[in-house]
């Protein structure tokens, strides 16, 4: 019989970033250690060359949302080793590794068998049981369920009882339970976020990388993708890199340097019409682009399909 502990660990704030070590993080990075994290001060503080340095200077790894389970493999004195269990990656088998404050860690009893809320909204207000505000979730916020009343949905929280409005999310049985959306499911909520700046490591409505991107797109609309561009691009389906007539709504477009046959550095959407909606680098903005007359067409090196038309998994 395999054991299993009647707690998990779980991120207590509304976004936690995931750092390659506890060294990593700079004093200009201060406010996005905290509990409660204070995101847009943050980022609000990061001009062009601290912000590239969080990619170019391997601090960043990837980030979790508020309840996100991990595995806590060690606490060297004020982090916490851990594995983001949601987030497939061929760095771990169990998911994705990196280093989090304790302080945006909490140990809280394993969930109830009532289901799940997620949020559908590109932010929500979570609310305590009288009605105050307790803090804004971005898209993808996963918590259980405890039990509905209209309008509110009870939710379990790394803080105890919150209240979400059912209007700002969407309730499966189960994480793999949520609703399978189709192709152009996925580009309708990916150009709700047309001008968000790129943000490296980001996984949230305050910043997407271009693969935390694909992923979260893909994750509204109920499929659970690896986190990284080069996994992204080997698993789904194989669709022909030379028939653009094959491509849909919602494929995932992979680029690669050296005219496509180097080593793999983006991910995009299709977007039909020849088009990609991404988010580019570190000084740009999620966008809509036609990839005829720009180095994509050049990069492009694989595409992969993880949904259908008909709203199922491929």
């Amino acid at each position: 019989m395999v054991y299993q502990s009647s707690t998990a660990w779980v991120c207590a704030v509304s976004v936690a970033t995931v750092w390659t070590s506890p060294d990593s993080p700079r004093e200009i990075d201060a406010p996005g250690l905290e509990n409660p994290v204070k995101l847009n001060k943050w980022l609000e503080q990061l001009p062009f060359e601290p912000r590239l340095d969080l990619c170019d200077g391997n601090r960043v790894q990837t980030q979790l949302l508020y309840g996100e389970q991990v595995h806590v493999e060690e606490i060297n004195g004020e982090w916490a080793k851990i594995i983001a269990l949601w987030q497939p990656s061929k760095k771990d088998e169990r998911g994705y590794p990196g280093w989090v404050p304790i302080a945006q860690l909490k140990e809280v009893v394993r969930p109830s068998n009532f289901g799940y809320a997620k949020v559908v909204s590109s932010r929500a207000q979570l609310f305590s049981q009288d009605r105050t505000p307790l803090m804004v979730l971005p898209l993808n916020t996963i918590l259980p369920i405890l039990s509905e009343d209209d309008p509110f949905t009870v939710v379990q929280t790394p803080d105890g009882e919150a209240l979400l409005y059912n209007d700002d999310i969407e309730k499966a049985p189960s994480i793999e339970a949520f609703r399978k959306g189709d192709g152009l499911d996925v580009i309708a909520s990916a150009s709700k976020f047309l001008d968000l700046p790129y943000f490296w490591g980001g996984m949230s409505t305050y910043g997407y990388d271009c693969s935390g991107f694909s992923y979260n797109m893909l994750k509204a609309h109920g499929h659970f993708i690896p986190r990284d561009a080069g996994d992204q691009a080997k698993n789904g389906k194989e669709i022909s890199v030379e028939d653009s007539t094959a491509w849909q709504f919602g494929d995932l477009l992979f680029f690669a340097y050296e005219e496509g046959k180097g080593k793999l550095h983006h991910v995009g959407i299709y977007y039909g019409n020849g088009q990609m909606i991404h988010s580019p680098h570190t000084g740009k903005s999620v966008e809509i682009i036609n990839l005829k007359g720009t180095v994509y067409e050049k990069e492009l090196c694989a595409v992969r399909r993880y949904v259908n038309n008909e709203g199922a998994m491929i």
